[in-house]
């Protein structure tokens, strides 16, 4: 899908911040950025008056649905020894539901007083290497997370799509079945939870 209505970064990282793909989009799609994010990553430059800098508590408005951005227990920086200069953020979507989309972060303490009562939350359960550092969560976090929220709904998402060559034959199970394992506590915690495949959709029954 090369023309959604905006675009949200959560950070700068290279996976979640990848210029090639961001050059797919069309020229009138606005793109929302962490505070300073241009400043940081000068490329970003590039793309102009359709970037929108946001900080934890702001909301920007697209059409009829409003973005308010969230904190994230993440490292926002591009590189890993770069100035602290901007953070990673998540973002609640509000239009006629409301999605939490997450980024990377893990649970922190006052998440309930950013995010809650949301119908879909968008968690990441997995990361890009064979472990995870700080600032990540794994399936079990992030039930406690979907919990934490009140989402009626949650999908896993960041894994089993950016790993380094090879990997995927040492430690399979850390980037095929994260989503997997995250429907499975979901269950046992009476969260409910759908995994979804690279460019499936999600259908509500009666939708």
């Amino acid at each position: 899908m090369r023309q959604p209505d905006v675009v949200v970064l959560s950070h700068l990282h290279a996976d979640h911040t990848h210029l090639p793909s961001l050059r797919q989009i069309s020229a009138e799609v606005p793109i929302v950025v962490p505070r300073n994010a241009p400043v940081v990553f000068p490329a970003l430059q590039a793309f102009g008056a359709r970037l929108i800098e946001v900080s934890a508590g702001d909301e920007v408005s697209v059409g009829e649905v409003v973005i308010r951005a969230v904190p994230a227990d993440h490292d926002g920086r591009r590189w890993p020894r770069g100035a602290h200069l901007t953070t990673a953020l998540g973002y609640v979507i509000v239009g006629d539901t409301t999605t939490y989309f997450a980024g990377d972060t893990d649970v922190y303490p006052d998440l309930d007083q950013w995010v809650s009562g949301v119908d879909l939350a968008l968690l990441p359960v997995g990361g890009w290497g064979p472990t995870l550092g700080v600032g990540h969560m794994d399936p079990t976090r992030a039930v406690t997370a979907a919990e934490v929220v009140g989402a009626a709904r949650s999908v896993p998402i960041h894994y089993g799509t950016l790993w380094p060559i090879g990997l995927e034959l040492v430690r399979p199970r850390l980037f095929y079945e994260p989503g997997a394992e995250f429907v499975r506590i979901a269950e046992r915690h009476g969260v409910v939870a759908t995994e979804l495949e690279p460019g499936a959709w999600l259908v509500e029954p009666n939708s």
